[in-house]
């Protein structure tokens, strides 16, 4: 409706013309002023356009962060599993007994037992991170693993020096080799990138396995190997004891481990280092002995915990998880592959 004059607003009707029409909206009264908050283009323009009435029953626009608050889901812890920490605390120490037993066997000249036992952990690391990894060329990456882990232990034994040259070359031609592998097939060339990080990781932890053979023809490294993989394995168990009893506090909801295992598996394998570095000849003493077996520990144990929180994310990445048993190994091999190294590092600079 537009507003017209009435003869009873007090003003005199059109003499002698005809009735009025609507008048024009330029020339009649002005609008009456509003009584809401006036809101100018900028404002306007910052809502994201004009507002608009909201009927009764609407409830009203959350904001972006309302929503987001909302959406967020609340993940739930992943059960401890104590029969699965205790059979994993079991092997990691059935896996250190086995290696320090077979150092005791080496000596000059007779480093062939200790080497094939060497070779059989190296056999079940491939087997266990090749099948939980499952890189691109899964057998191909087995079999060049497995080829280089015999290579690596042959030249820790037949080398007339003792060292780790050997060693790095031949994992650089296993992992050239691996990655060419990859490249050739095409169904393969795709996830090479992504495989590169995985195939280097197997590759090294089979080559690291052959240190010990190494360390074992340095003076004083068979005790070094005594002490390292003691401290290790006992890391190694006592975490994973712990985690079947008390997994807290717990390092992520979605890994079934507890910060209070890793500090317990450190400082008891460290203890038992110092206890073992007591009752060895010189040049060992409790002080050099804790301080080998600490490195030993830690590094076993983070790389324990390494491989949980890998196997988590391959999880919620959406992947399949393949053989149970595979899986549940890969923690304590991959904690003595490192720990491998590091007692021969150790041996070189406090020994």
């Amino acid at each position: 409706m537009f507003p017209s004059t009435s003869p009873e607003a007090g003003r005199d009707p059109w003499p002698g013309g005809p009735r009025p029409g609507p008048a024009d909206p330029t020339r009649g009264q002005p609008p009456a002023p509003r009584t809401g908050p006036a809101i100018d283009d900028v404002e306007r323009r910052e809502r994201g356009g004009p507002r608009r009435a909201r009927r009764s029953g609407v409830p009203a626009r959350r904001s972006e962060d309302d929503v987001e608050v909302e959406e967020e889901e609340v993940v739930p812890p992943v059960e401890v599993r104590r029969p699965l920490s205790l059979t994993v605390a079991g092997f990691a120490a059935l896996l250190g007994v086995g290696l320090v037993l077979g150092a005791q066997t080496s000596g000059p000249g007779h480093r062939l037992p200790f080497a094939l036992i060497i070779f059989g952990v190296q056999l079940l690391f491939v087997l266990a991170w090749t099948m939980a990894m499952r890189p691109p060329a899964l057998l191909l990456v087995a079999g060049v693993s497995a080829a280089v882990a015999g290579a690596a232990d042959v030249a820790a034994v037949q080398t007339e020096v003792a060292g780790l040259a050997p060693l790095g070359y031949l994992a650089a031609a296993a992992f050239l080799a691996a990655v060419l592998g990859q490249l050739v097939r095409r169904v393969d060339r795709v996830r090479v990138t992504d495989s590169l990080g995985t195939t280097l990781l197997i590759v090294v932890g089979v080559v690291a396995f052959g240190t010990l053979i190494v360390l074992s023809r340095i003076p004083a490294g068979t005790q070094a190997i005594t002490v390292c993989l003691t401290a290790s394995g006992v890391a190694l168990t006592v975490a994973r004891l712990t985690d079947a009893v008390l997994a807290w506090p717990r390092l992520a909801p979605q890994v079934p481990r507890g910060a209070a295992g890793v500090v317990a598996g450190a400082m008891v394998g460290t203890l038992v280092s110092a206890v073992l570095g007591s009752y060895l000849v010189a040049p060992f003493t409790p002080t050099r002995a804790a301080m080998i077996g600490l490195v030993a520990a830690v590094t076993a144990v983070l790389s324990d915990l390494a491989v949980g929180y890998a196997e988590a994310g391959r999880l919620m990445a959406g992947e399949l998880p393949t053989m149970w048993v595979a899986r549940h190994m890969q923690g304590p091999l991959g904690g003595f592959a490192l720990a491998a190294p590091a007692a021969y590092a150790m041996c070189m600079l406090f020994l």
